[in-house]
């Protein structure tokens, strides 16, 4: 009995030993070590389960559905400058949170040069008819585009072209940091890194932001439709939203004489995103270069242009040629069909002629007014979207 007694007592010793917390090897070390207290894997911040108003019923996230792991990780490597070839540009350097995830220069700075178009902003991308990304529509889903800017040469450098690297290297560089092999490990269950699930984790983040919070938000919920007057609008922003919802009449040569200007009929509510199938607005420029461009037929939601005090969150259009609202508005009030341009939107041509909208100014101001309601707040400051890495 005794030396039973002795064994068991040896056994617990050697089993407490084992599992002390000198011995006890910590399986997020360096995440910790690297991102502090703004990644807490025990306490995922809720990217999978965000409240959406009942009158948003698009949704392109197909195969891919949101969750927290997949887009904190997204949110890792979308902050993280590891992924270009010199370490010093992230997705964020063109995407900044503060300016509704664009950017307020024309061309954004990448490691070999400048963006080939205006960094166009992010929100609500999860809600887009239109499935496909780029201004020229060259992704063919979210998942594809998120890689192609760290496969370009000027932009983040693993082109495989031009003295480049190839994305193989950058998976080499990712898998040999500690905090991804946790990550990778931590969302897919295997440390192993590939394209695809880069792609996979920074599209879930993409599209889990969201802009919900707006005076548009507000007004929409306490009606059965956009038609209806809004309780809590201005007459001037409820004049404004019945402009951009109805549609123009035009006569035989292209000029309003009646109605509203149509807005709606390339950017519908409540989500405000291009139609499919679009021609180009009649903007053709070429950044940095000259010639036309034409293909240039996908554009951002319209919520969030500019934040509540009416600044906008840079320059619009692929070219950022327009700086204001108002010029904007002026550019759609006066169509011309330029030489060469045989993809303008056939809406914008009523019966073969460039529209002519004859705004008044108090259109213009009831417009601007409308198109400021579809801005929030929380998108610029929530924590869950904000750089994880120690400044």
């Amino acid at each position: 009995m005794k030396l039973r007694w002795i064994s068991f007592l040896a056994i617990a010793s050697l089993w407490s030993c084992s599992n002390s917390s000198d011995n006890y090897v910590d399986p997020y070390a360096n995440v910790k070590a690297t991102f502090g207290t703004s990644i807490d894997l025990d306490n995922l911040a809720n990217y999978a389960n965000q409240t959406i108003p009942n009158y948003i019923t698009r949704d392109n996230t197909a195969g891919n559905p949101i969750s927290d792991k997949g887009a904190t990780l997204g949110r890792v490597l979308f902050y993280d400058k590891n992924l270009s070839s010199n370490n010093t540009v992230s997705c964020a350097n063109c995407h900044q949170q503060i300016n509704a995830f664009s950017d307020t220069n024309v061309a954004s700075v990448g490691v070999n040069g400048t963006t080939g178009r205006h960094a166009m902003r992010l929100i609500n991308a999860r809600f887009a008819i239109e499935n496909k990304f780029f201004w020229d529509e060259r992704a063919a889903t979210l998942e594809f585009q998120t890689t192609q800017p760290i496969r370009n040469h000027n932009e983040m450098g693993y082109s495989g072209a031009n003295g480049d690297e190839d994305f193989s290297n950058l998976v080499t560089k990712l898998s040999n940091l500690g905090y991804y092999k946790e990550l990778f490990k931590f969302v897919y269950g295997t440390e192993e890194i590939t394209e695809s699930k880069i792609q996979l984790a920074l599209a879930q983040f993409v599209r889990s932001i969201q802009s919900f919070d707006s005076k548009y938000d507000t007004g929409r919920a306490q009606v059965t439709a956009d038609n209806q007057p809004f309780p809590n609008f201005t007459n001037q922003e409820n004049q404004g939203k019945q402009l951009f919802m109805a549609p123009p009449q035009f006569d035989a040569s292209g000029s309003r004489t009646g109605g509203g200007v149509g807005c709606a009929g390339c950017h519908a509510a409540p989500e405000f995103d291009i139609a499919p199938n679009s021609g180009n607005n009649g903007i053709i420029g070429v950044l940095g270069g000259t010639g036309i461009d034409i293909t240039n037929t996908r554009a951002p939601s319209l919520r969030d242009i500019v934040k509540q005090d009416g600044t906008l969150n840079g320059p619009l259009m692929h070219t950022g040629v327009f700086t204001s609202l108002q010029t904007v508005i002026g550019h759609y009030g006066n169509i011309n069909i330029a030489p060469g341009n045989t993809n303008l939107d056939p809406k914008l041509r009523p019966n073969g002629f460039g529209q002519q909208l004859n705004l008044t100014a108090p259109e213009v101001n009831a417009l601007m007014a409308f198109l400021k309601t579809l801005s929030g707040t929380n998108v610029y400051v929530d924590t869950k979207w904000s750089n994880p890495f120690p400044n």
